[in-house]
């Protein structure tokens, strides 16, 4: 593959290529339409080269973020599907894009990292993870639970490994029962979602709050209304018919209880897992509009970019003028000095 070319004015091309597909989500094929309208020939293959060669050469930049994601003791984690083209047939087969977030309610920078997989099975999760373990918050998909059961062997020393520890998402749960009321009006969601918006009322008195200061706050004021709440759970569910919306409903909480209050043990850990479901929302709106992923390694590299984009935006960086800087350096940059480079480097 050629070397990028790094003149100012091909960087600031690049660098409007890249916004305008990751965080813009315009397709190529529209990319070559605007230039053209502002007389500007590029091609879309050139265009599909740049995304390329980008993505390469910001891989050591990604791989040092994922580094430094893996050095924290809680995650988020989540997955959305992406078509990718399935050459032969004309048509196009489910790939997957796994996102790993880091924690805000804790101390250093924000990372996401996008992970680019040809499905969903857990054992993606588990190769991203290695032998990362700590609090991992999921939804309930059942590809994450083989890192919640036991100790696990590492896939190449063989060694047993201490199982991730699972936090639930209090979103997930709070979803069964506004479905429900939507549905049907019922007054057992209606109570429960009030029940569930006092844990997240508590959370918005204690979000400038300290570590220290949270975790008394939520012991003073969270433990109980959520030994409250269990009560008032296992209660209502024994006047419910066993299969009725409701039952299932209350069952989706109780049946992940132990998982779904362990924050509420801590002043740092989160109550849901809105803050990676917020980075991969975008990715939905990109989908509709640049359709497919021409290939699994073309989705690796996009995965790449978007890494990088998306931590600069979560930490209050110009994606823009970092990417630009960043492409100017990268040529000579030595990489004992990689760090340096990061998208939050010198975020506030």
């Amino acid at each position: 593959m050629r070397p990028l070319t790094w003149s100012i004015f091909n960087r600031r091309q690049q660098t409007w290529v890249m916004i305008s597909k990751f965080l813009d989500h315009l397709p190529l094929y529209r990319l070559e339409q605007i230039a053209a309208r502002n007389g500007v020939i590029l091609s879309r293959s050139t265009l599909a080269d740049w995304v390329g060669r980008i993505g390469v050469a910001l891989l050591p930049l990604a791989d040092r973020l994922t580094w430094h994601l893996l050095q924290r003791d809680s995650l988020h984690a989540d997955e959305t599907p992406v078509p990718q083209l399935d050459p032969g047939n004309g048509k196009t087969k489910k790939a997957y894009l796994w996102a790993y977030r880091s924690n805000d309610l804790q101390p250093g920078p924000k990372i996401i990292v996008f992970d680019y997989q040809a499905g969903r099975s857990g054992r993606h999760a588990q190769q991203f993870l290695q032998d990362w373990h700590g609090h991992l918050m999921v939804d309930d998909y059942g590809g994450y639970k083989a890192l919640f059961a036991t100790a696990r062997a590492h896939p190449e020393t063989r060694l047993l490994l201490e199982p991730c520890i699972e936090l639930a998402c209090w979103t997930h749960a709070r979803r069964k029962f506004f479905d429900l009321f939507q549905a049907s009006q019922s007054p057992v969601a209606q109570a429960a979602l009030q029940r569930i918006g006092a844990l997240y009322a508590i959370e918005a008195e204690g979000r400038d709050m300290s570590s220290d200061e949270r975790q008394r706050l939520r012991a003073e004021k969270s433990q109980p209304a959520l030994t409250e709440l269990h009560d008032w759970l296992q209660k209502t569910r024994l006047l419910m018919a066993p299969n009725s919306a409701t039952a299932k409903a209350i069952d989706y909480s109780l049946k992940r209880w132990p998982a779904l209050t362990r924050y509420a043990e801590t002043g740092d850990l989160p109550i849901d897992n809105n803050p990676v479901e917020n980075s991969i929302r975008p990715i939905a709106l990109g989908k509709k509009n640049w359709l497919f992923a021409g290939s699994e390694r073309a989705g690796q590299r996009a995965a790449v970019i978007q890494t990088l984009l998306g931590t600069a935006k979560l930490n209050g960086l110009d994606p823009a003028a970092w990417l630009s800087d960043t492409l100017e350096k990268l040529p000579t940059w030595p990489n004992s000095r990689i760090d340096e480079l990061l998208p939050f480097a010198n975020a506030d």
